[in-house]
């Protein structure tokens, strides 16, 4: 694993990141950051769901050794938890998202990275080696550029297309609005001018929403997808289980149960809530991924134990690359880690497949 030097870092355990980060990025960035859409309820949701859980440990378990490897999609890492995609790293550091994959690497954590990352997709797979990695992908209004994104990251050596599937337009984020930090404001994109995000393209005459009629074309367009890679796909933004089912019918991979960090619709459930209902309609034939909310080792417990494969860590690595850049990344691993494994002990658990639905209480 990369140094994670608490005096570069900034930060000494979990409950200083937070901290360490804020004052760091100008005040607009952290409220982006921190912000979700209009009363921010489900953002809020995400965390609590957490919290009304408890974990029941066992007792009188060998834990002498403590295993936290797995695989996702048959790639191995060293823990059960891995980077989300989030857009823009290159606002809260000046190295990025180039930050962010080396410390990751280094880890042997899976980094998945935004088709609006700061810095190229190459860029980003030559800093992280050859660590594992996943490429996220916005769909484009014309479909050649969705394929030129897709074949890119299979020549940089991306293992998998995580298409993000909650964003036929951007919700309304008052935090953002009040702070005056604007999505479709020049934020240069390491991928290039001529891939739009969410947000770039004309407004309706007089209207206040972008629709993204390419999102609105149903289930097809994983079909499409396939006929363009040979990659595995996964779906993001997944909160029903119907939903869930059209996705693996149309040849998904994996899922991940997702509310976009509470960021998209306001009053959706948190993602903790609708996990198990999505296990049970798939988990025996695709993997299921979760994220939102998660922020310590005993979050990631409690999502393992209610069926989730492996978990995806957005805000907290941001406030770990603000406060230190690869070496904060690197710092924040580190502590999640060494948490994780200590909650294995704790609970009577020496590998991940003991991690039961009965050891969860709401």
């Amino acid at each position: 694993m990369a140094s994670s030097d608490p005096t570069v870092a900034g930060f000494r355990s979990l409950s200083g990141l937070e901290r360490a980060a804020e004052g760091r990025i100008p005040s607009a960035i952290w409220d982006y950051i921190q912000g979700g859409s209009g009363e921010e309820r489900t953002l809020g949701a995400n965390c609590e769901a957490f919290r009304r859980r408890t974990l029941r440990p066992k007792v009188f378990v060998d834990v002498s050794v403590l295993d936290p490897r797995t695989s996702l999609l048959g790639a191995p890492v060293a823990v059960p938890f891995f980077l989300a995609p989030t857009a823009y790293q290159g606002q809260v550091h000046a190295d990025g998202e180039r930050a962010t994959a080396r410390a990751a690497a280094a880890a042997g954590v899976l980094g998945v990275f935004s088709t609006l990352s700061s810095f190229s997709l190459e860029e980003i797979a030559e800093a992280g080696g050859a660590g594992p990695r996943w490429f996220q992908l916005y769909l484009q209004p014309d479909f050649s550029r969705t394929q030129q994104l897709v074949r890119r990251a299979e020549r940089a050596g991306y293992r998998a297309i995580v298409l993000t599937a909650d964003v036929p337009l951007l919700a309304i984020r008052d935090r953002q609005a009040l702070e005056g930090f604007a999505l479709d404001a020049p934020v240069a994109l390491g991928n290039g001018p001529e891939f739009v995000s969410p947000a770039r393209g004309p407004r309706p005459e007089g209207g206040r929403f972008r629709l993204r009629p390419e999102t609105g074309g149903g289930w097809g367009i994983l079909d499409r997808l396939r006929e363009t890679t040979q990659l595995p796909l996964v779906v993001k933004g997944v909160l029903r289980r119907e939903d869930a089912r059209a996705a693996v019918d149309h040849g998904a991979r994996a899922v991940v149960v997702s509310n976009h960090g509470g960021r998209q619709l306001d009053g959706a459930p948190a993602t903790l809530d609708v996990l198990p209902e999505i296990v049970a309609e798939i988990g025996s034939e695709a993997e299921v991924y979760l994220d939102g909310g998660v922020r310590r080792g005993s979050d990631i417990a409690i999502a393992l134990a209610l069926g989730a494969r492996a978990v995806g860590l957005g805000r907290p690595v941001l406030w770990a690359l603000a406060a230190g850049g690869a070496q904060g990344v690197a710092r924040y691993l580190d502590l999640l880690r060494d948490e994780f494994v200590n909650v294995m002990a704790l609970c009577g658990c020496p590998s991940l497949a003991e991690f039961t639905q009965a050891m969860v209480r709401e």
